[in-house]
C-alpha cells in the first residue's frame, strides 16, 4: 500500500479533496491540458469521481459536469465539497440498470482509487452498489466523457452508445494493459468512428503510431510508487507512466476545441 493510500483514511477528507485537485496534475498532465480536447460549455462527465481532481477542473470549463461515484462515502464527500455546477451521482457507470457487486482492496473503502466492478487480484471484499448507464442520465450537449473505471470501461461505453452517436463527445479513457487487454475497447470505439491520441511527453501522437502495452510494460513500475511519491518527484528525475488515452471522432484533433 502507498503512503498516500495509508494517510487518506486518517487525514480530514476535504484536506484529502484539496491535496488531490493539487497533485494529480503533477502526474496526469491532460488534465491541465483540457483546452485541447473539451471545448467550452455543454455537459461533461466524470466517470469514476474518486476525490474529484477531474470534475473540479472540468467545472471551470463546462456549464455543467455529471460525475458518477459509486463508492458511497466518496460519492457524499463530492456532493458536499463539489462547485455548484457539478451534479453527482452515487452509482456506477454500466451497460445496465440495477445492482451490482464493486470490489475494493482488502481492508479498503475505496480512497485508493482500484474499485471496480471487475475483480482482480488486488480486491478483497465487495460492496454491491447501483448501476446506471450514461444514456438514462437524460445528459444533454454532452463535450467530454472521462473513464476511469479499472477494467469496466467496455461496459460504460456500451451504456453510453445512444449519446456519443448523438453528440460525438471527446472520450478520456484509462487503459492499463496490466489490469486487461485494451483490444475490445480499442475496437468498440473504432466501430464508433474514433481514433486514439496519447500524451507521453509535450506533442500528442496518434495511438496507432505509440505501442502503448510495451510502454506500460517498461514504465509500470512507476505505478506502484502512488500519488504522493509519482508528484513530488522532481521534473528531471520523473519517468512518465502513459496510462490514459484520449479518443476523438475521426477527423477531429487535439487543439481542434474551441
Amino acid at each position: 500500500m502507498t503512503l498516500a493510500a495509508r494517510l487518506a483514511p486518517r487525514l480530514p477528507p476535504r484536506m484529502v479533496t484539496a491535496a488531490a485537485a493539487v497533485l494529480y496534475p503533477r502526474f496526469e498532465p491532460e488534465l491541465r491540458r483540457l483546452a485541447d480536447f473539451c471545448p467550452p460549455g455543454g455537459t461533461a462527465v466524470d466517470v469514476g469521481g474518486w476525490y474529484g481532481p477531474w470534475s473540479r477542473r472540468l467545472a471551470r470549463r463546462a456549464d455543467q459536469v455529471v460525475t458518477l461515484e459509486p463508492v458511497p462515502h466518496l460519492a457524499r464527500l463530492l456532493a458536499s465539497t463539489a462547485p455548484a455546477n457539478v451534479r453527482v451521482v452515487q452509482a456506477a457507470a454500466a451497460d445496465h440498470a440495477g445492482v451490482a457487486r464493486l470490489w475494493l482492496p482488502p481492508g479498503g473503502r475505496g480512497d485508493r482509487g482500484l474499485a471496480s466492478l471487475v475483480r482482480r487480484e488486488v480486491h478483497g471484499g465487495a460492496i454491491e452498489v447501483r448501476c446506471q448507464p450514461l444514456d438514462d442520465l437524460d445528459l444533454s450537449d454532452v463535450t467530454l466523457i472521462k473513464i476511469d473505471v479499472d477494467g469496466s470501461e467496455l461496459a460504460v461505453l456500451r451504456g453510453a452508445e445512444w449519446t456519443l452517436r448523438r453528440d460525438r463527445p471527446a472520450l478520456f479513457v484509462e487503459l492499463e494493459v496490466r489490469i486487461q487487454p485494451f483490444g475490445a475497447v480499442l475496437s468498440q470505439l473504432a466501430r464508433l468512428g474514433y481514433r486514439g491520441w496519447v500524451l507521453p511527453e509535450r506533442d500528442w501522437v496518434p495511438l496507432a503510431s505509440f505501442d502503448l502495452a510495451a510502454h506500460q510494460r517498461r514504465t509500470g513500475h512507476v505505478a506502484d510508487h502512488g500519488l504522493l511519491r509519482r508528484a513530488l518527484t522532481p521534473p528531471r528525475r520523473s519517468v512518465r507512466y502513459v496510462n490514459s488515452v484520449l479518443f476523438l471522432p475521426q477527423g477531429n484533433h487535439p487543439g481542434s476545441a474551441d
